[in-house]
């Protein structure tokens, strides 16, 4: 496997767990994602604890506000050199240009590389019905593939979005279009919360280009073991 497409969610406020989870995970998964939960109670400091030294950085913070807003806070983001960092795609084309402009404009006065923003389509704990209590008509794919066409038009680098949502958004926003892909599963670990989810394999085949496990690796008995098992799994169809 020439490179591994997994970031581990670290979704815990405890930044010495975090720690020695991403110690023990270490060489063992691509990258690691702190989101909300870890951010709102270690801000800025805890996030470099965790994820210093060089290793890919998924700050999942979902930003949803009017541009300016938006535009401020991914600056702010941009000083923790994030890989990959995340806004809602429902927040519309002048958020998400705010969101890519900042990152650019800020990146660049840093001389720090440039964070991907990545648009989210629709949480993967949502069904069908829960969209529809929101006042959205149409199909769970339709309301993706609407809000990733919107993502896309507006400059953003990516999407996130449910598995199930892969083969469609692929062949709808082209191979440049990077595609990261929460609701991951092991045939081995359950589902939990999520209620769009595949296996590691097939996700990258259908055309994923990141997977984020949390659950199946941080509660496991042995999340190294778990990392191992899912390398071993993936082995196969990352080339």
């Amino acid at each position: 496997m020439t490179r591994n497409p997994v970031f581990c969610a670290l979704d815990t406020t405890d930044p010495q767990a975090a720690l020695a989870l991403a110690r023990r995970l270490h060489g063992l998964v691509g990258g690691l994602k702190l989101g909300l939960e870890f951010f709102a109670a270690n801000g800025p400091t805890g996030v470099r604890a965790v994820a210093g030294g060089g290793v890919p950085l998924f700050l999942d913070l979902k930003f949803h506000d009017i541009p300016n807003t938006v535009a401020g806070a991914i600056k702010g983001a941009v000083r923790l050199t994030p890989l990959m960092t995340t806004v809602h795609a429902s927040g519309g084309t002048e958020m998400m240009k705010a969101a890519v402009d900042a990152a650019g404009s800020e990146a660049a006065r840093l001389s720090v590389e440039r964070p991907r923003i990545l648009a989210v389509t629709v949480l993967t704990s949502m069904s069908g019905d829960d969209l529809t209590a929101t006042g959205v008509e149409g199909s769970m794919l339709d309301q993706v593939r609407r809000l990733a066409d919107l993502a896309q038009a507006a400059g953003v680098d990516g999407v996130v979005c449910s598995p199930h949502e892969v083969e469609a958004l692929r062949a709808q926003c082209g191979p440049d279009f990077q595609l990261v892909i929460p609701g991951i599963r092991p045939a081995w670990a359950a589902a939990n919360d999520q209620k769009r989810v595949l296996t590691p394999a097939e996700a990258m085949i259908k055309g994923a280009d990141w997977l984020v496990i949390g659950r199946p690796i941080t509660a496991a008995a042995d999340p190294a073991e778990a990392a191992r098992h899912i390398e071993v799994e993936l082995a196969e169809v990352v080339r």
